[in-house]
């Protein structure tokens, strides 16, 4: 299950995303065989690699099936899905042959390390990966899907109004609000949302919103929700009650019709007064539904890839590369500030891309054979081949290049945005997201290009990661991240999405936060990809792109073996 929407306060104006749950379903083929007069009694136990550090804890275990080499296991493993962070998974076979839960008195048959990326974004199908046993042999093959816990994507567009509402004020009228509330299985109640204040006026009409089906009702049509009409109090402890009523989401869903006009019931004022009808009458005066789909929703089903570029700073106020002050540096012992944001950024986004090519570009240099300063240069130089085999790929072109150009100037962020819409302008219809990330050590110089760059790309699928290192003023950068000022380019269009994302090294460096570079490595990729889902949903909506779902399961694409073993927990 998500998070429970009413642990946290509830908050007007505010947004909550539940965290994303998926559970992971495990499969084997052609294990060892560690019994003698019989066959294996295997059991899959799942770990994850604690954040920022090489430690595995266990988050789950399926149950035992008797005597087979082929298990599909019954029991699923539930865990969170973050898209910013690299979830590294170990899923460890056993022999069960004792009832003791200590794993060192059973038999080990073999594991397998992959990420959670690999798995949600196999298009699917199940990740087929080989299981190493001891001394790395080969033990056999192990399958796993993960699937998203809630499948319910509706959300209701609701908009409601009010008539003859009682007067609270004693110098005016009332400054009526709604609190929708959720049954829970006990009975209480857990507030999801709340309108806006109308303020001084017994006739409100609210503004429209939208909720979703998850939120309101947990997917349960006939869930009970409450509603209650509230009169507003400047001090925010004390709102009185105006009056309430209980309805469900499936009647909420007929609209504007005699069933959704309630009478809105304060039950202390009826039983004081004698022939009270009620404190006003509420309407719903239209809903729709939509549906509500997710990022995972998207990858999964093969609908959409990610495409990832970098683009290196090159100006000369980086420093020599040859010297250590230099933010080039290559030092054997960690990473320059350059491949700490490549490798934090690429591993995880890597997943995600079927061929792991990716193009890597600079800026900011003279570059040979002429010399000429260029903005937009492959790393590999290869202008008829430009990509890089994965990440290692990526750093070792990014190595080289450092002894083939001149660190030169000025800091053009233009060339390379361009360069990356050229692509996504051809792909509009959600198959394809590109990625782009700058690292760069200065302060802008071409700010008006930059912005019309960014004004244009915000209309196409695709995202901008700026990773500023070194201690310059950035705060250039802050006005591109556009979440206090919206950007505008020369025309005064504004960017149809929020699409860049901007944070300083130093902020993640062990310098400040006295922590190994591996850790810093991991802060920096939670942060700068944390919006990336959003953003990618966010194009999708806004283009009603829908996700291409099929029916494949994990069972369908097995082997027509082992699936009716006697199955027994342990």
């Amino acid at each position: 299950m998500a998070l429970p929407v009413g642990t946290v306060p509830f908050t007007p104006g505010a947004s909550l995303v539940p965290s994303t749950q998926v559970e992971l379903r495990i499969a084997c083929r052609k294990l060892l065989n560690r019994d003698v007069m019989s066959k294996s009694d295997p059991m899959c136990v799942v770990s994850l690699q604690g954040f920022g550090n090489q430690m595995f804890r266990e988050i789950g275990r399926t149950e035992r099936i008797k005597d087979t080499l082929n298990p599909d296991f019954v029991t699923s493993i539930a865990t969170s899905y973050n898209f910013e962070e690299s979830q590294r998974l170990k899923f460890e076979i056993y022999d069960i042959d004792s009832l003791n839960p200590q794993l060192s008195r059973q038999d080990f048959l073999g594991h397998m390390e992959c990420t959670l990326g690999e798995i949600v974004s196999s298009r699917g199908a199940p990740l087929s990966r080989v299981l190493k046993g001891e001394s790395g042999i080969n033990s056999g093959t192990i399958l796993v899907s993960a699937e998203e816990v809630s499948s319910c994507k509706d959300v209701l567009n609701l908009q409601f109004s009010a008539s003859k509402l009682d007067k609270k004020d004693f110098l005016g009228k009332s400054d009526p609000f709604l609190v929708f509330s959720r049954c829970n299985e006990d009975n209480s109640y857990t507030v999801v949302h709340k309108t806006e204040v109308m303020k001084n006026t017994l006739n409100p009409t609210w503004r429209p919103f939208s909720i979703s089906s998850r939120v309101l009702c947990n997917g349960d049509p006939l869930r009970s929700i409450m509603i209650e009409c509230f009169d507003w109090d400047s001090d925010g402890s004390s709102h009185d009650l105006i009056g309430k009523f209980q309805t469900n989401a499936q009647t909420l869903m007929k609209g504007s019709c005699e069933g959704n006009i309630y009478e809105c019931i304060n039950s202390k004022k009826a039983a004081k007064k004698s022939g009270y009808k009620n404190s006003g009458i509420i309407r719903v005066m239209s809903c729709s539904v939509t549906k509500e789909y997710s990022f995972l929703d998207y990858i999964k089903t093969g609908s959409t890839e990610l495409h990832f570029t970098v683009a290196v700073d090159f100006t000369g106020s980086n420093g020599d590369p040859r010297s250590p002050s230099s933010l080039h540096y290559y030092d054997h012992s960690r990473p320059n500030s350059y491949a700490l944001a490549i490798r934090a950024v690429g591993e995880i986004i890597q997943d995600y891309d079927t061929d792991k090519m990716f193009p890597a570009l600079g800026f900011g240099a003279k570059v040979p054979p002429n010399g000429v300063v260029s903005h937009e240069f492959f790393l590999n130089g290869n202008p008829q081949s430009p990509y890089c085999q994965g990440v290692d790929g990526i750093l070792k072109a990014y190595y080289q290049s450092l002894g083939a150009v001149q660190l030169y100037g000025p800091t053009n962020f233009s060339p390379v945005i361009r360069h990356v819409t050229r692509f996504a302008s051809t792909v509009r219809d959600g198959s394809a997201y590109f990625v782009l990330l700058i690292i760069t050590d200065g302060v802008i110089t071409d700010m008006m290009d930059t912005k019309d760059a960014i004004v244009h790309a915000s209309a196409l699928p695709m995202s901008i990661i700026i990773v500023g290192v070194g201690s310059a003023d950035f705060q250039a950068m802050e006005e591109l991240d556009g979440d206090v000022v919206r950007i505008t380019d020369r025309q005064g269009r504004y960017t149809e999405r929020d699409i860049v994302q901007f944070v300083p090294l130093r902020n993640f460096m062990d310098g400040n936060l006295n922590v190994p570079w591996q850790q810093s490595q991991a802060l920096l990729a939670k942060e700068v990809l944390a919006e990336i889902p959003n953003q990618v949903v966010a194009y999708m909506k806004k283009f009603n792109i829908v996700p291409r779902f099929n029916d494949t399961s994990l069972h369908a694409n097995l082997p027509e073996i082992g699936r009716a073993s006697c199955r027994e927990r342990v």
